[in-house]
């Protein structure tokens, strides 16, 4: 395995019963391991004891363990991001806090990622073991969902067992309830054959109740729909608002000429609900072309007030950070 540092980053809510096994789980699933390694737990707002849990085992087991205290429940999603931030590895590895993804497959997740040279190495909870109805039945629909719509086809979209590139991971911004579309977020950076699944080990929770519910679909629904526009449009919104306004405008405009010609033919045409209709529709045309142009406006001012590319470069050859910035 080539040198390099491991952070494994762990966001925790209300999870005190789990903070003192999950911490040993780590620790001995990492205790052969053959490079440097931190553990970054990220309590996310909890409101029982996990914050004193965590206090007291960074106290025992010492510097591997860095505890991030965030100052309310901001959500799984935010946890992560600030853990990822918060990691100092060339890779990273994530995993849920319940106990239920277990710490020995991260070894051989890494080795995967190194050897194959991956960018992603996400679990694949083949024998899961949650409720049927409530869990295993609308996340198997959400994953062919979101496979269908991001060009991303994996068998678990959810499972929070993941290993990164850092590289890549930290250049992707994670908001509201994005940590289940990594693997869609990490296409916008990298190729999808850099992609891979691995089949992982899942226990069922033995401690504690679970954050999620069925109402978690209704929000998938909702997250992918962003997804979908970011992967596809992020860089050239007037091309998703413009096809939208061109549709309604080609509508407005067939029926404003198939009125124009009964006028021609001596009909009145003036109580007709389809002239309403009809300059409605090129009106929402015209509105839809503008918010694609105020799209682009925006999008270009993103990209050079952030000092950002609409790319990312893998490595080069004979090349370095300076010739990347003589045109600016």
């Amino acid at each position: 395995m080539m040198e390099h540092k491991l952070s494994i980053v762990i966001p925790m809510y209300n999870e005190e019963d789990n903070v003192e096994p999950m911490i040993e789980a780590v620790t001995s699933a990492m205790s052969d391991y053959p490079n440097d390694w931190e553990l970054i737990v990220a309590n996310d707002g909890s409101i029982d004891r996990t914050a004193n849990y965590l206090a007291e085992q960074a106290e025992k087991v010492g510097d591997r363990i860095k505890v991030i205290n965030l100052q309310r429940n901001y959500g799984q999603t935010a946890a992560m991001q600030a853990g990822i931030d918060a990691a100092s590895g060339e890779i990273i590895a994530t995993l849920d806090g319940d106990l239920q993804n277990d710490p020995k497959d991260i070894p051989r997740m890494v080795q995967r990622l190194i050897d194959e040279e991956l960018d992603l190495v996400a679990g694949w909870r083949k024998d899961r073991k949650d409720a049927l109805v409530l869990r295993k039945i609308p996340s198997r629909i959400a994953n062919k969902l979101i496979a269908k719509i991001t060009g991303v086809t994996l068998n678990d979209y959810g499972c929070s067992l993941k290993v990164y590139r850092a590289s890549i991971i930290k250049n992707i911004a994670l908001y509201g309830e994005m940590h289940r579309f990594i693997p869609a977020w990490m296409a916008t950076e990298t190729l999808p054959t850099k992609i891979k699944e691995e089949v992982v080990t899942h226990h069922a929770r033995q401690h504690g109740e679970s954050k999620y519910g069925i109402t978690r679909t209704f929000r998938v629904l909702i997250d992918l729909l962003s997804v979908f526009f970011f992967m596809k449009f992020r860089a050239r919104p007037a091309h998703f608002f413009g096809q939208i306004g061109l549709g309604f405008g080609a509508i407005g405009s067939i029926g404003l000429a198939y009125l124009l010609i009964l006028k021609l033919m001596g009909e009145d045409i003036g109580t007709r609900p389809l002239l309403t209709i009809s300059v409605l529709f090129m009106v929402m045309s015209v509105q839809f072309l503008l918010t694609g142009v105020l799209g682009e406006m925006i999008s270009r001012t993103y990209y050079s007030s952030a000092d950002r590319r609409h790319y990312t470069v893998r490595d080069t050859k004979n090349l370095d950070d300076s010739d990347f910035n003589k045109n600016k």
